[in-house]
């Protein structure tokens, strides 16, 4: 019998969905087999990669899976694995490696908080200084950056553009899958201003991103005389 998994929304955000030809194929491909090939990666019972091929065999009750178990300290951690591993994948759009590229910058910064507090907790119990033997103490951004083979600003850059998707998704929830569909697109100065913006102004920010020309109408009405 299979087991009960646990999908994670935050965590299966992070992967890019598949096309209805890719998901319908992948399915076509595990009922010919009669069992899912690739085991589903796992943390605690819950799923970081396998969410589709899960699903299927949800659907398929006679399709048998194989898990393998990974360890993380914390979800952040997990959270960052699940990026490289998308990163990794050759369909991505641009818009897509830009997205996880971000998450994993600010998924490794929170976890590296997370490290850094607990270190200092042992230190002060144990009265002793831990060295900061994490990843080799290389600052987070840059070690994304060699990572990945970009530029240390392209990571920069990236955080801006994922933090601006993210807070367009909750004034309009569904852009973020126009944007990695190619069906809209931002530009990273964009979704800075977005990102910079109080609270208070941001769904006025972004109506003007998505209608600039409205923007540009009202702006030649004010400047014509009266």
């Amino acid at each position: 019998m299979n087991p009960v998994l646990t999908i994670d929304p935050e965590f299966e955000a992070k992967c890019p969905p598949l096309t209805e030809d890719e998901l319908s194929q992948l399915e076509e491909n595990i009922l010919e087999e009669g069992l899912v090939l690739m085991p589903l990666i796992v943390w605690n019972d819950t799923i970081v990669d396998g969410h589709n091929r899960y699903r299927i065999a949800q659907a398929h009750p006679g399709i048998g899976f194989r898990t393998h178990e990974k360890q993380f300290s914390n979800r952040y951690e997990a959270l960052s694995w699940i990026c490289k591993n998308q990163l990794g994948r050759r369909n991505l759009s641009p818009e897509q490696k830009r997205y996880l590229l971000g998450k994993q910058y600010e998924s490794e910064k929170k976890a590296e908080k997370i490290f850094h507090g607990n270190q200092y907790t042992l230190a002060k119990k144990s009265g002793g200084d831990h060295g900061d033997n994490h990843h080799s103490g290389k600052k987070t951004c840059d070690r994304i950056a060699e990572e990945n083979g970009v530029s240390r600003a392209s990571v920069l850059r990236a955080s801006h553009y994922t933090r601006g998707i993210d807070i367009a998704d909750n004034l309009s929830p569904g852009i973020k899958q126009k944007v990695f569909s190619g069906e809209v697109k931002f530009t990273n100065d964009e979704m800075s201003k977005l990102v910079q913006s109080s609270p208070d102004k941001r769904q006025d920010v972004f109506a003007e991103i998505m209608h600039p020309e409205i923007t540009k109408a009202m702006e030649a009405a004010d400047a014509e005389p009266n």
